[in-house]
């Protein structure tokens, strides 16, 4: 299946969004973002995820309220109702000690995708002779 061209990034730079349907890890980045804030409403969550996405893909805010929903089912967040200053309730999430070790678990899985990408990456660059991510920024 041919590369689609990314409406986002173009055809001169290879990025994850026009190679398919790549998950977006969206789980480990919610995890990480509520340890180092402590709680959050989605909205603010929603305005951060981008800058700690592990792809080039956009994530949406459906994406993201479905994440945290899944995350509380499974006890790995909880929420309450918070009454908005000015503005209407709000849903506050905070991280479990069960969301703690869970992040815990996405560190590790992360960690040897990183090392079998690396490894991957090496190989693939052994058979060509300029990386397609080269060429692009000599461009």
């Amino acid at each position: 299946m041919p590369r689609k061209i990314c409406v986002r990034h173009g055809k001169e730079f290879p990025c994850s969004c026009g190679m398919g349907n790549l998950y977006r890890c969206v789980e480990p980045v919610v995890l990480l973002l509520l340890r180092a804030k402590g709680r959050s409403c989605g909205y603010n969550l929603c305005s951060e995820l981008h800058e700690h996405a592990l792809t080039d893909a956009e994530i949406d805010k459906a994406a993201l309220y479905r994440t945290l929903r899944q995350l509380e089912a499974n006890g790995n967040v909880k929420s309450a109702w918070e009454e908005g200053q000015g503005g209407p309730a709000r849903r506050v999430y905070t991280l479990t000690k069960e969301g703690e070790r869970h992040l815990e678990e996405w560190a590790v899985v992360l960690d040897h995708l990183s090392r079998s990408m690396t490894r991957f990456v090496r190989e693939a660059r052994k058979s060509t002779r300029k990386p397609i991510a080269q060429k692009a920024r000599r461009a």
